[in-house]
């Protein structure tokens, strides 16, 4: 056995949760894999992933010796492109964890430009809305809203949002705009509804930050079709700026109940703490930033 072959085929699997999908790639059979594994496993004598039907999962050891193996084969490819290429650019792939709409409205339109700078590296995109397991889902980083609770991973601030209400010029004209917050017992809300039940709006007035929890004929949890919602006249909706910002410079969609407006939203780049920073990772990190820096709102 190769050790090192089989190193690199158990971080694959782990990456991509399936014997199958590493043995497409591979172009070998699935057994091949799965004998590569358990010749990893009998050697290191330790068990490093539980198959069912449905799933593979890493158990503990597993866990431990995916994050020693991602780092050993980063800082391989890192040696071998210092000495075989010189300071050249990045290579590999990256996998990213976003939200469906801003993948859809601000990562994947822009990644051309990415591709063009560095032309080695490859995106692999996992769009969710819920928080991932970093480490389990082999994510190298996820690009997060919102203030972050987990300690164990590592952040980058990479730009901050406004939270904003808004609707349509269509429904505004029909349903006239409301002045203040007490004014949207009256307007027709899109409602962001969660496994926890619908979300609250947070608008600030004279006595500081107050909850709102919106009513309306429409419900979602995801924000591609809040903003279909909003274009569509079906009501008013409370979103990061960014959701809205092609529609708003287009004057589509108004910004209102701005005085109302609470604290901007900050937007951060996370990676697990036991890994180390690849280039490959950082480039794109950067370039995220970047893209983000494009999309402020005006003053």
């Amino acid at each position: 056995m190769d050790r090192l072959d089989a190193i690199r085929v158990f971080v694959r699997v782990v990456e991509s949760r399936s014997f199958s999908a590493v043995a497409r790639e591979l172009g070998v059979g699935q057994p091949t894999v799965s004998k590569q594994i358990a010749g990893l496993e009998r050697y290191l004598g330790a068990q490093l992933l539980m198959r069912t039907s449905h799933a593979v999962r890493l158990t503990d050891a597993g866990r431990d010796f995916f994050e020693s193996s991602s780092r050993l084969l980063e800082e391989l490819e890192a040696a071998e492109s210092r000495i075989g290429r010189g300071l050249q650019a990045p290579s590999g792939r990256v996998r990213v964890s976003v939200a469906p709409s801003f993948g859809a409205l601000y990562l994947v339109p822009r990644l051309q430009e990415f591709f063009r700078r560095f032309p080695d590296v490859s995106i692999e995109v996992l769009a969710t809305d819920r928080t991932t397991n970093l480490v389990e889902d082999g994510i190298d980083v996820a690009i997060r809203n919102g203030e972050l609770a987990d300690s164990s991973l590592v952040a980058r601030r990479v730009g901050s949002m406004p939270i904003v209400v808004v609707a349509s010029t269509q429904y505004l004209r029909a349903e006239g705009e409301p002045a203040k917050p007490s004014d949207l017992a009256k307007h027709r809300c899109i409602v962001f509804s969660s496994q926890t039940g619908p979300r609250a709006w947070t608008l600030v007035g004279r006595n500081g930050a107050v909850s709102y929890l919106p009513e309306g004929h429409f419900m979602t949890n995801e924000g591609e079709q809040i903003r279909a919602a909003v274009l569509t006249g079906f009501g008013i909706a409370q979103a990061p700026y960014w959701l809205f910002a092609q529609d708003l410079s287009a004057g589509t969609v108004l910004r209102i109940l701005r005085k109302y407006e609470p604290p901007a939203l900050p937007i951060s780049a996370v990676r697990p703490a036991s890994r180390r920073l690849a280039t490959k990772v950082s480039v794109f990190i950067d370039f995220v930033a970047e893209t983000l820096a494009q999309v402020r709102p005006p003053p």
